[in-house]
């Protein structure tokens, strides 16, 4: 029956792919002779994305989350790709309260009225793998409670199995299996993976919260352990407003905080929230910075956290041969690289970005100009760098809406230089 099921779904996304492949070279044709060079590599590209988006909505709730978690890989995708993949939306239609009540009978061992005093049958949230429903304990407490939707780890280790098969037909060529198709796939399906099975989410708001324990205004919901399983959690809930939809004010504090908790999670603990953007941030009426949905995470391993120091201080205040040696050193390249040549690109980019002044300074175009010059010398930054890329440029772009007059670099210098002088000294 898993072979018929596996066949099957080969099959349709087969056809859907199929399709989207050949209104992607239809389209593209179009574009042949757009512009100059540079007009056709960004019509191109956001050609690609569009037609992406289409496909993985299309393919369903699966696919759908993996293009959420691809938006997230500058280090894989153009930025006008990954601008049309941050399009997809994160609302799904809700599934019906009868399969809600057999799995939280299945995972709490008895119905929800007698492990709830209130249950709210319309969910406040319904997303691609979960959806959370508001309810108040038998004490009082109001909680909210989110449940996998029914078979989800079941679909998602289907479509990977064949996404896999998909990856290692494409890895035949030779050019194409440079990229390791097959290794970022894994990863990619792994991190969705481990968002279908809520026991880890909730171990990691357990270790947030230690983490940020001695950190004012901050808080992580507190999980309720004993009404919470592999399909179904339980937490506090908290109100407050999203930080894309702050009323007006001065809000400068809001920003200054949750940009020392990037630096924090990057920098010094190496346990990132991979999946922090602006609607799973709430700001309290009491004035703390909520943070939520903390099931796609990653863990910084001691080399990785060095390399993320070092490439931040060359990017903020290291020289045009700091950045040549950190390349050297850290990243990977395939064949022969002229760094003779990549030192005057490097130098010539340095240049330009710091005669901007803070305001019309945009890091996203930055660290997007930083990874098409990888891309030009086949140089390629480790996913995990990504990743540290992707969380400062969150960082800066939440930090610029909430305080236009913000300086990410001069806080982010300020922030290194207790650790590097640490590093230093324990070098010494």
């Amino acid at each position: 029956m898993r072979f018929l099921s596996y066949a099957g779904r080969f099959l349709v996304m087969g056809a859907v792919l199929t399709w989207f492949v050949l209104l992607y070279a239809s389209r593209r044709l179009a574009l042949v002779f757009a512009g100059d060079r540079e007009q056709r590599r960004k019509a191109v590209a956001m050609l690609r994305g569009r037609i992406l988006r289409r496909a993985m909505t299309a393919l369903g709730a699966t696919f759908v989350k993996l293009g959420q978690v691809l938006s997230t890989r500058p280090d894989l995708l153009e930025p006008e790709t990954i601008a049309e993949l941050r399009k997809l939306q994160d609302r799904l239609p809700a599934f019906g309260m009868n399969s809600v009540r057999r799995i939280v009978t299945e995972e709490l061992g008895a119905p929800v009225e007698e492990r709830f005093a209130e249950f709210d049958e319309t969910p406040v949230a319904a997303a691609s793998v979960a959806q959370v429903h508001r309810a108040r304990l038998r004490d009082g407490r109001e909680v909210a409670v989110k449940v996998l939707r029914p078979d989800v780890r079941a679909r998602v280790e289907r479509d990977a199995a064949v996404l896999g098969l998909f990856a290692r037909m494409a890895a035949w060529h030779p050019d194409i299996r440079l990229s390791d198709p097959v290794g970022h796939l894994r990863e990619l399906t792994t991190g969705i993976l481990d968002q279908t099975d809520l026991r880890l989410e909730q171990a990691n708001y357990r270790r947030f919260r230690e983490h940020f324990a001695q950190t004012g205004g901050v808080r992580f919901p507190e999980v309720i352990a004993d009404l919470s399983a592999t399909r179904v959690m339980t937490m506090e809930f908290l109100r407050g407003h999203k930080l894309d939809a702050l009323p007006p004010g001065d809000h400068a504090q809001v920003a200054r905080l949750l940009q020392q908790v990037f630096f924090k999670m990057c920098f010094e603990d190496g346990f990132v929230h991979a999946d922090m953007h602006p609607g799973n941030l709430l700001l309290l009426d009491s004035g703390d910075l909520a943070i939520f949905d903390v099931g796609l995470v990653k863990h910084l391993p001691g080399d990785i956290m060095i390399q993320s120091v070092d490439f931040t201080r060359c990017l903020v205040m290291g020289t045009t041969k700091d950045f040549v040696t950190h390349i050297r050193r850290f990243h990977t390249y395939r064949g022969d690289v002229d760094w003779p040549r990549l030192e005057k690109d490097l130098d010539a980019f340095l240049v330009r970005f710091r005669s901007q002044n803070v305001a019309e300074l945009e890091l996203g175009e930055l660290l997007n100009e930083i990874l098409a010059l990888g891309r030009r010398y086949r140089v390629r930054p480790l996913a995990d760098m990504a990743l540290v890329m992707v969380a400062m440029v969150t960082a800066e772009g939440i930090g610029k809406q909430l305080n236009p007059k913000a300086n990410l670099f001069e806080d982010t210098a300020a922030f290194l230089m207790p650790l590097l002088a640490k590093q230093a000294a324990s070098a010494a």
